[in-house]
């Protein structure tokens, strides 16, 4: 760890893995203390991230103190280029570093000194930023080349109960959706909440049935690998114990039939993964609005928290009306990294001329 003193802050970059997993409490407390903090920031994921996808060599993560308290942090790698891009990967869909909200404007100028001075030798490439995020405070305040560039859509749904979501669909639909809630109840459909002990063992439930649901189907492939599995189960059960996320079983006749990962920020909740065995839509049961209904349960309570569906723009997401969001995309450099700048713009800009013909 190097320090440089900036008044009565410190900055260093921690390149050490030893050291990152250390980091866990501070971080933990940095992470509630920043509102636009997604769980996609936290600690366990991030950690569990870099065991399972992290190249030995590769970890900068820039990190702010005042005193012995951490205000600021941004969680990046190397990679080839130079690029200097945060941990978390596609698996991911949101990325971001967090800053202190009560330190936050002298931890946002700190932190911009501090990526700053790596810029000198990479380009800052963040992808998948979330609008409000910490990132455009960052922003606003790079001295040098600087993007921002429209990245993956998304859709979201307002912090309401599903009652209230119902009164934003046409009225024959929503009649339709209240009869399918009622015949899961008919069936006898009962969710659990799985404590934080018992969530390796869901998650392996989960993962068995995502899988035998998408069987012979096209399918997100990393979902099915090792590493992504070693990831979840290492990461979540932590991540439930603080909040961050919760898993909920669905069990018919005694037995488990589908199971929901939903991962818990303090403005956010995004269904992650599920799994539904095939036999319930031979029951007529509608999977998508179980798994709505008992998300709901965590947007329109006393906590209100906006439904992400998060990365996408699936038909399917439509049938509730969400809101579109786009997520952005920063590109920070200097003087001696603009070309890099440049290359990454113009290269972006291809993919996306590519992408509108294919759809034509």
């Amino acid at each position: 760890m190097t320090a440089v003193l900036r008044g009565t802050l410190t900055t260093g970059v921690c390149a050490d893995e030893a050291e990152f997993e250390a980091l866990a409490a501070a971080w933990g407390r940095l992470h509630r203390s920043c509102a636009a903090a997604t769980p996609f920031q936290s600690h366990a994921w991030l950690s569990s991230w870099w065991r399972s996808y992290g190249q030995p060599g590769a970890l900068r993560v820039v990190l702010v103190r005042h005193g012995d308290r951490l205000v600021a942090a941004a969680p990046l790698m190397r990679v080839r280029g130079p690029v200097l891009r945060p941990l978390g990967g596609a698996i991911s869909d949101f990325t971001d570093v967090l800053l202190d909200d009560a330190d936050r404007e002298a931890a946002a100028r700190a932190l911009a000194a501090a990526l700053r001075g790596l810029a000198a030798s990479a380009l800052l490439d963040f992808g998948e930023v979330r609008p409000g995020a910490c990132l455009e405070s960052i922003y606003e305040l790079w001295q040098g080349p600087k993007r921002a560039l429209a990245d993956s859509p998304c859709l979201e749904l307002p912090a309401l109960p599903m009652d209230e979501l119902l009164k934003r669909l046409p009225a024959p639909r929503a009649q339709r959706t209240r009869a399918k809630i009622r015949k899961l109840s008919a069936l006898g459909v009962e969710s659990r909440i799985v404590p934080a002990e018992e969530v390796e063992s869901s998650l392996c439930t989960l993962l068995r049935l995502h899988e035998l649901q998408w069987s012979g189907r096209k399918v997100t492939t990393e979902h099915l690998q090792p590493r992504f599995r070693e990831h979840l189960l290492r990461s979540m059960r932590p991540m439930v114990a603080a909040g961050e996320a919760v898993v909920t079983e669905f069990r018919l006749d005694g037995e488990v039939l589908a199971a929901d990962l939903t991962l818990l920020s303090g403005t956010l909740a995004g269904g992650y993964l599920y799994g539904a065995h095939p036999s319930l839509r031979e029951r007529k049961v509608d999977v998508a609005t179980m798994l709505l209904e008992a998300t709901t349960r965590h947007t329109g309570g006393e906590q209100r928290r906006a439904l992400s569906l998060l990365r996408g723009n699936e038909p399917y997401k439509h049938h509730w009306r969400p809101d579109p969001v786009t997520n952005q995309r920063f590109l920070l450099a200097r003087g001696r990294t603009a070309p890099l700048l440049t290359a990454a713009a113009g290269y972006a800009a291809v993919r996306a001329w590519a992408k509108r013909r294919l759809r034509q």
